[in-house]
């Protein structure tokens, strides 16, 4: 296969931008920021994905207003002093050919939550806070909290809904001060949007609620407002939870379609579709699921809703997406935990595709000791990819 025949290695262009490739870093939650500042952990983290040929490479959800964390970890865009660290990001992403994305969120009522790997990603509490980490107050739609034994959120009145929408907008413009190509709206995963979006919680009656056409306000005026302060040339995704995961009377794929075709008409141009994550964390939620499980999300989107549409969830190799692509299920292919395992995954997608067997799509300094070690290890009985050849 030529790289020409190859979907998954394939451009794709939305608006003004040129995606090089249809693999995206999904965003996945590092922890690791300090007072919502990224630093270099982060820089050597987001270019190890750009060196290892992902197209599109997205941050982890970027809070909107310090009360928008998830943890005291969780990286930030309220204010003009976290665009220099990400700008550097930026940067050395496209120094590799990559394009940078960065997901905007709020947590809401799933905030004051300690680190995943710190008590079981459990709420903070006066009794077991860090110094200086303390619990903070919630929102959401409504006083509901997330489970049992976690805090009481405050309801949002309108006015404050419409000041959180503002700082969507400020955060947009923030991030095209940093350079970033692409946002992706976080409206998954019971966060703020998608706690608005969901009958099994929120029950208000003004025009933030009630039916499907209240409940999806929030989505939309977020989307419109980012929109205007975002370059009409630029891409905007937008990440649903394509089933809430809540049970019967909760958020359905049929919901989801229509929700994309209105995000479409405010502005978005790909929508994300993941699923679950309503009252738990959405990788423990999904990881009984099967290879692939989240796929027929994106392809009942993308054909009923009639826009493109990215899937995500347990791909694991370059033959499994490029399938997905060709029989034509979405448009981009977002990798995650693999992507973690394997930040190289693009290039070894290549291999397994045999889109690049002289290693010309590494970095220079990479491919001229890979192209050199293929003739030593087929005289060891090895792949080019070093394992045996008779295994």
């Amino acid at each position: 296969m030529s790289g020409t025949d190859c979907a998954l290695l394939s451009p794709f262009k939305i608006r003004d931008t040129v995606f090089p490739n249809r693999v995206v870093l999904a965003p996945m939650m590092q922890c690791r920021a300090i007072d919502g500042h990224m630093s270099d952990w982060h820089l050597v983290h987001y270019g190890k994905f750009a060196l290892g040929g992902f197209g599109t490479v997205m941050t982890e959800a970027v809070a909107v207003e310090p009360g928008g964390r998830i943890s005291y970890g969780c990286p930030g865009l309220w204010s003009d002093d976290h665009i220099p660290m990400l700008r550097r990001i930026v940067d050395f992403v496209h120094s590799q050919g990559a394009l940078a994305a960065i997901q905007l969120g709020h947590s809401g009522r799933k905030g004051s939550s300690h680190r995943p790997w710190e008590a079981n990603y459990g709420p903070i509490t006066p009794a077991d806070a860090l110094p200086g980490e303390g619990p903070w107050p919630l929102v959401g739609p409504v006083a509901k909290p997330v489970t049992e034994g976690s805090l009481a959120p405050h309801a949002l009145t309108v006015e404050e809904i419409r000041a959180i929408v503002v700082k969507f907008g400020e955060a947009a413009r923030r991030a095209d001060e940093a350079g970033f190509d692409m946002i992706e709206i976080h409206g998954a995963h019971g966060y703020l949007i998608a706690s608005f979006l969901t009958p099994l919680v929120n029950e208000r009656t003004d025009e933030y609620g009630g039916d499907r056409t209240g409940r999806m306000r929030l989505a939309l005026e977020v989307t419109r407002e980012i929109r205007a302060n975002w370059p009409a040339g630029k891409a905007l995704f937008f990440r649903v939870s394509s089933e809430d995961g809540g049970g019967p009377g909760g958020w359905s794929v049929e919901d989801s379609v229509a929700l994309a075709r209105e995000l479409h008409q405010a502005g978005v141009d790909v929508v994300d579709c993941s699923s679950g994550g309503l009252r738990s964390s959405a990788v423990l939620q999904n990881n009984a699921r099967g290879l692939g499980f989240q796929v027929p999300y994106a392809d009942q989107i993308r054909h009923d809703a009639s826009l493109p549409t990215m899937a995500v969830g347990l791909i694991l190799d370059g033959q499994q997406a490029e399938a997905i692509l060709r029989e034509d299920r979405a448009d981009f292919i977002a990798i995650g935990r693999q992507a973690m395992y394997d930040p190289f995954w693009v290039h070894h997608a290549a291999q397994q595709l045999q889109t690049d067997p002289q290693f010309n799509q590494w970095n220079q300094s990479a491919g001229w000791w890979l192209q050199r070690r293929v003739g030593t290890l087929k005289l060891a009985g090895c792949r080019a990819d070093g394992t045996r050849a008779e295994a």
